[in-house]
Parts: structure tokens; C-alpha cells; sequence
């Protein structure tokens, strides 16, 4: 199975990335997933299952411990039509 996390973390700062946001996005890319985008208000990952929820699992820990006070994720299924 294959699947999409999509994420925000809070606070937000357009000025610069906070801290919270840059360990999310290094946690992320260290994955090692098929795809990461990142945005300006949301990024994405895509990858097999196991790696996904992984990857998830360390965001959620290191980003609150770096500074999130919030952090908004969805995690779809992809079908094949997608992928």
C-alpha cells in the first residue's frame, strides 16, 4: 500500500522557517520516500506504508519537542489512478 501525508506545523512564521518546521522537513526528507514537496503553508510525502507511518511517527515527536504547537496531518491512501 501506498500513501500521502500531507502536514503543517504550527506557529507559522513567513519570515523565516522556525525550528519546529525545519526538523519536520529533515525528518521528512530523511524518509527516504518517492516524493517530498515542500510549501509554503503545507508539504507532502509519498511512499510505501511502513516508511509513511514511520516518518509520521518521528514528525510528531521531534517537531513538538522542537517548538510545535500544532501540527495538522492527513494521511490518503493512494490508488493506483494516483500513483
Amino acid at each position: 500500500m501506498r500513501l500521502r501525508v500531507e502536514y503543517t506545523t504550527e506557529p507559522f512564521d513567513l519570515e523565516q522557517a522556525p525550528e519546529h518546521a525545519v526538523v519536520a522537513r529533515e525528518v521528512v526528507a530523511g524518509a527516504h520516500l518517492d516524493a517530498f514537496d515542500v510549501g509554503p503553508f503545507g508539504n507532502t510525502a509519498e511512499g510505501p506504508a511502513d516508511e509513511v507511518l514511520g516518518a509520521v511517527t518521528s514528525l510528531l515527536r521531534e517537531s513538538l519537542g522542537a517548538g510545535a504547537t500544532r501540527i495538522s496531518v492527513q494521511v490518503s491512501v493512494v490508488t493506483e489512478d494516483e500513483g
